[in-house]
């Protein structure tokens, strides 16, 4: 993969009393819930983003997309279909000097023990939100 690019995942779409569900064989534990399809793909947009984002702040590669087509599918899932879900990914870091209220970083870091990636995943959100 590029340093910049688009990776696509094929996500399971699993239909339940209560909603949708889509997972990623490629991707354990990421996971996504929503009342309608339509929900669904946006939901399954953004933590498709997070997830993969988290890998790459972790040092972790990220998979290659398997072909949706040589998926098996599983027999213990309800299957109703096959969403190629993509989102950008970027593969290099850069470090920044940023400053902080004491009180603030101190929340940050009660709240999580990766500080890049609460403040990376935190600007995502807002970011999302205006786009």
């Amino acid at each position: 993969m590029s340093e910049t690019g688009r990776a696509f995942y094929c996500g399971i779409v699993e239909q339940g009393e209560d909603g949708f569900y889509i997972s990623f064989p490629d991707l354990p534990g990421c996971v996504a819930a929503a009342d309608d399809m339509q929900a669904l793909a946006a939901s399954a947009e953004a933590v498709l983003k997070l997830h993969l984002s988290g890998m790459l702040e972790d040092g972790e590669s990220l998979p290659a997309p398997s072909d949706p087509l040589a998926i098996e599918a599983d027999p213990d899932v309800a299957e109703v279909a096959r969403l190629m879900v993509g989102a950008d990914v970027t593969q290099s870091k850069v470090r920044v000097n940023v400053m902080f209220d004491r009180a603030l970083l101190a929340a940050i870091d009660a709240a999580s023990a990766n500080r890049s990636r609460f403040l990376a995943d935190a600007a995502r959100e807002k970011l999302a939100g205006v786009a």
